[in-house]
């Protein structure tokens, strides 16, 4: 078939399309016209349309929210569902996180594993079976998503206009593949406050994380001490003292102090990973008097009903399943002033719960507390048995490339594979390699990049050729 000799012959053309691909900010912003994701993830649409009708394949862009590469005939489609937009850098980056700069075998840069890196070693493995001469009887088509990373509308656009796949995986997780995916179910606690009596502490503002799926690496608060101030450092010294935690106490003004909080990012997937700076922040400012108010009653719910736990143990939802584990909980962002507040929660559930029991609990919890729930979204868990044809198919190509054994695992993240039917996650992380999506540095390395061209070529011709 020649794919391997193929792949290795435009290995420098590969790597430099990721460059190009990651000095593209992709941050979802403002819309604009053809873009309703914002120009940056606008620029990464047509970046890799462009790149794809270089290398000979039919496309379409779906009015910015979507677009696919194509080639082949058929009434099938065999889909490779990826996408182009990415979370937002965060901070602490020792290399630039828009450079793309190689560092020991290490392509650096927002998105180069979390789907960039995987995208063009998706395009430059269609790019070997096309030029095999193979005959396919499906089409192959990869569809480039523009809102994976906060709200998957791209793809509901994409289900309203366009045909579904056959079959179809998607390059944006774990080697060797995932078949079960746990539910995911994000929503607001917010509160108007209303009773505003203050103790010897008064919160004026609290902000920190970027989305409700990251771990917040950072935390800010504003507030006004009518202690002695000495008394609010010894308080302060105390707790880092006994914690460990990165917390910094400066003095504003008189009276005004200001408290940073610095945690470690990572995807609420695997919250246990980060360091959830947000919560550091409740845990110090819940141990001040702030007095009967609204705002101390919510503080005091947060810390005491989620803390630092990730499994939300405090808020009755410690459940797990043999398929996918346990369920897990991020609070993700917090924003609050004088008068209301509200934090953004992320939970990944187990395959065999649904979303009504896990909801029903959380409602029972935060109603008592006078906190309203708003902005419920929820993307039902996956699972694909493993004697499906993808699942055997996919398991072969995994085991002649790389000598291993193609075991099924279950994740936490919510990747393309459960907007379409018949879908699986495939890569591109392989067995024992970091997890990097959504952290500073991330990274894919040139190898994998390479390998993973391989792989999914191979994929393209046993679920199109055959």
């Amino acid at each position: 078939m020649g794919f391997d000799v193929f792949i290795d012959s435009v290995r420098e053309d590969i790597i430099k399309s990721t460059q190009e691909f990651i000095k593209i900010k992709s941050v979802e912003g403002e819309p604009q016209p053809g873009a309703p994701f914002g120009e940056g993830v606008g620029k990464a649409l047509e970046y890799v349309l462009s790149l794809s009708q270089k290398m000979g394949f039919k496309t379409k862009n779906l009015d910015g929210y979507v677009g696919y590469a194509e080639i082949g005939e058929g009434d099938e489609i065999v889909g490779i569902l990826v996408h182009v937009d990415v979370v937002p850098e965060g901070m602490g980056w020792i290399y630039p996180p828009y450079g793309a700069e190689i560092h020991d075998g290490k392509l650096y840069g927002r998105g180069s594993i979390d789907d960039k890196g995987p995208t063009v070693s998706a395009l430059y493995a269609l790019k070997a079976v096309k030029e095999s001469d193979i005959d396919l009887n499906k089409r192959v088509r990869i569809i480039f998503g523009t809102n994976e990373e906060s709200g998957w509308k791209c793809i509901k656009y994409y289900n309203e206009k366009e045909e579904m796949p056959t079959y179809c995986f998607v390059p944006d997780a774990n080697y060797p593949i995932i078949n079960s995916e746990k539910g995911i179910l994000s929503f607001k606690l917010k509160k108007n406050f209303a009773k505003k009596d203050t103790g010897d502490i008064k919160i004026l503002n609290i902000k920190g994380g970027e989305r409700s799926n990251m771990v917040p690496d950072y935390c800010k608060t504003e507030l006004l001490c009518k202690i002695d101030e000495k008394v609010l450092f010894e308080k302060y010294k105390s707790f880092i003292n006994k914690t460990g935690y990165k917390i910094e106490l400066k003095k504003q003004d008189d009276n005004t102090f200001v408290i940073e909080s610095f945690g470690t990012s990572a995807h609420a997937m695997t919250p246990e990973k980060g360091q959830n700076a947000i919560c550091q922040m409740i845990k110090f400012i819940n141990q001040f008097d702030l007095g009967d108010s609204d705002i101390a009653n919510f503080i005091s719910f947060l810390a005491k009903k989620i803390g630092m736990e990730h499994y939300g143990t405090s808020i009755g939802l410690e459940f797990e399943d043999k398929i996918s584990g346990k369920l897990t909980l991020n609070l993700g962002v917090i924003n609050f002033c004088e008068d209301n507040g509200f934090v953004e929660l992320n939970i990944r559930y187990p395959v065999t719960y649904q979303q009504k029991y896990i909801i029903d609990i959380i409602e029972k919890e935060c109603l008592s507390a006078g906190l309203e729930i708003t902005d419920v979204s929820n993307i039902d868990p996956l699972f694909v048995p493993e004697d499906s044809l993808l699942v055997k198919k996919l398991k072969k190509v995994y085991e002649e490339v790389t000598g291993q054994e193609a075991t099924l695992i279950s994740i936490g993240g919510g990747t393309y594979a459960r907007a379409m039917k018949n879908a699986v996650a495939f890569g591109p992380v392989f067995p024992g390699k970091p997890e990097l999506a959504h952290m500073k540095d991330e990274y894919i390395e040139i190898e994998d990049l390479i390998i993973n061209a391989k792989i999914y070529a191979r994929a393209i011709y046993e679920l199109a050729g055959n």
